[in-house]
């Protein structure tokens, strides 16, 4: 398995995500357990990681019938592994200039600075870069995802949204670059490609691997890449550097979830005695 220094409940919500989500929706606590101890982790590792899950909200314990107490997501949660999806799936080319920019202007009072840390990071974690002091923007297609997280988190009032063309002064390739981290966003994407470019070429030149062997190696690869496409809206391909490595980072991904999601997930129904619904 490649190295990985991934959290358990991390890896925890990528099963959920990609997996339980598509049998059903809940899994034993059993067939948990033993999925983990599959990834290397150990059984009082996936209990309190579980633990703090439902704390969270996350999760919640259900009986199955006849089988044991397990876990299913929590409602709440159901339209943040869509959005998810949305992200990780099916934004992996760039967006294009010409659908324009949405923008986030908030002012919030200084008695409630609490939510202005909060819209903050919530707008950082969308993908949003940082114009000036309260004005946030990202390519327009991020609109549906922001418009949902602000209200579910109860930010919607602080905030007023925007669709838009850039209009002028400054050269916009330019001032994208300091309004995005470039830097920090390319050292994720080359972290991501060298953990796993060795297991591409082994993938390869051996046999297509088997479904214990493609969870094994599927779960921590998707739980790494889940993160960056949050770090990174997929600016347009105008604006960027020209030996931006996010290309052949996805590239390295799409490769990988070709070869390893579809025998991975016949594990987990395998595992759990379970099949997809859909």
């Amino acid at each position: 398995m490649a190295e990985t220094a991934t959290r358990p409940s991390s890896m925890i919500q990528t099963i959920y995500g990609d997996f339980v989500r598509r049998l059903g929706g809940w899994i034993s606590i059993a067939d948990l357990i033993a999925l983990m101890a599959q990834l290397d982790v150990d059984s009082s590792s996936v209990r309190s990681a579980t633990s703090r899950l439902k704390k969270a909200g996350t999760l919640v314990q259900e009986r199955g019938k006849g089988i044991g107490i397990g876990y299913r997501l929590a409602p709440a949660m159901e339209p943040i592994f869509d959005e998810g999806d949305r992200r990780i799936f099916d934004s992996l080319e760039p967006a294009a200039l010409a659908d324009g920019w949405v923008v986030a202007v908030f002012s919030v009072p200084e008695s409630e600075r609490a939510q202005r840390h909060q819209l903050r990071a919530r707008l950082t974690w969308l993908g949003f870069g940082n114009a000036a002091p309260g004005v946030w923007l990202a390519p327009a297609r991020l609109l549906p995802d922001a418009r949902s997280t602000l209200e579910r988190d109860g930010l919607s009032p602080y905030v007023h949204l925007f669709t838009s063309a850039y209009a002028g002064f400054a050269e916009l390739r330019a001032a994208v670059a300091d309004w995005w981290d470039f830097p920090a966003i390319e050292a994720q994407y080359a972290e991501f490609t060298d953990t796993y470019e060795l297991l591409a070429g082994d993938l390869r030149r051996e046999p297509a691997p088997g479904p214990v062997e493609a969870f094994r190696e599927y779960v921590p690869l998707l739980t790494e890449w889940r993160r960056l496409p949050y770090l990174d809206p997929g600016l347009p391909t105008e604006l960027l550097p020209a030996d931006w490595n996010a290309v052949a980072a996805r590239k390295l991904f799409v490769e990988l979830h070709g070869l390893l999601a579809e025998p991975a997930l016949r594990h987990v129904e395998q595992q759990t005695g379970q099949s997809r619904t859909s």
